[in-house]
């Protein structure tokens, strides 16, 4: 097992543990803002427009950690290892 190898799995790896742990954290955090949004106008429906307005600063926010997370993501995977072509080739054993 060459170094290239071993580099070219463990942006792989990284690849999909970064996407992975970007999707559910996001999907964590969007239903905890959420819930709390539906708690907040039970207890007081006259603040609802009020409520909504965090809402969406919130979840607008929480989405941008995905967002950052994703480039960083690609960034491994296209920037450092060459895309697909370029880790398949490391991978494969060819120069």
């Amino acid at each position: 097992m060459t170094p290239e190898t071993v580099l070219a799995a463990v942006l792989i790896f990284g690849f999909a543990l970064i996407v992975a742990a970007v999707a559910l954290g996001s999907a964590v955090g969007d239903g905890i803002v959420a819930s709390k949004a539906v708690e907040a106008i039970a207890r007081q429906p006259e603040a609802r427009g009020n409520i909504f307005t965090f809402f969406f600063l919130g979840v607008g926010i929480l989405e941008a950690f995905p967002i950052i997370g994703l480039v960083l993501g690609f960034y491994l995977f296209f920037a450092i290892g060459g895309g697909v072509g370029g880790l398949v080739t490391k991978i494969l054993g060819g120069h």
